[in-house]
């Protein structure tokens, strides 16, 4: 009995590359979808003062600087952020963005903290200072902020208003600091420009200065510059 042909394979039907799913359009796609969810709760503070708002958000009151601030703030935003970006407060630097070089510093019930760290919603009803909150309603700077003029005490400044703020929070519960202890105090705060000696110069000034024991305003001596 004569045995059957085998079958001979056909061609196969043709495969559409655009139904396939490859490994590079998986991640693609998670790449894509994580981008549009975590932009879709921003709100970014436009030219005149005015925000665009995008879902995911809460209005809450916080105060800052004395006095009640409105703003629609997202669950995971941290208080930089919002001061920065939202309340438009930009004397609070977003340095490392980690807790590690205090360019960030603000008070929050005079105690100072990173604010990168900090949620915005849990500081509701506490009281917030920044460095623009410092100086007096008529202009008069803060003894700290004019030592610091007077003795030229940063370089590019960028870290000053951290600085400025974990001083001011330190003066407050030790107000006659040694140097060593001073030193200690800002310890938390990094300067990028290496210039710590001055830097202390002019904090134990604003020191002497809260205390009432020089004239805040006027450079001493020690802080006046010679330049050749």
């Amino acid at each position: 009995m004569p045995e059957a042909d085998d079958p001979k394979p056909g061609p196969k039907p043709s495969e559409d590359p655009s139904n396939s799913i490859t490994r590079r359009r998986f991640i693609l796609g998670v790449i894509a979808g994580g981008a549009v969810v975590s932009a879709a709760s921003y709100r970014i503070l436009a030219p005149g003062g005015r925000g665009r708002s995008f879902g995911g958000e809460r209005l809450i009151t916080l105060n800052v600087n004395g006095q009640p601030r409105r703003v629609e703030v997202m669950k995971q935003e941290t208080l930089a952020w919002t001061l920065r970006y939202k309340l438009g407060l930009t004397g609070t630097k977003l340095g490392c963005d980690r807790a590690e070089c205090g360019a960030c510093t603000v008070l929050i019930d005079d105690v100072p903290h990173y604010s990168c760290s900090v949620l915005t919603h849990t500081v509701r009803g506490r009281k917030v200072t920044t460095i623009e909150g410092l100086a007096a309603a008529d202009g008069t700077l803060h003894p700290v902020q004019q030592a610091i003029v007077d003795h030229q005490g940063f370089q590019c400044a960028f870290c000053m208003s951290g600085f400025v703020m974990s001083a001011v929070g330190f003066l407050k519960q030790n107000p006659n600091p040694t140097r060593a202890e001073l030193a200690h105090g800002v310890s938390g705060n990094l300067c990028r420009c290496q210039d710590y000696m001055k830097i202390l110069d002019s904090i134990m000034q604003g020191a002497e200065y809260m205390r009432g024991g020089a004239s805040a305003g006027r450079s001493s001596s020690a802080g006046s510059v010679r330049r050749s």
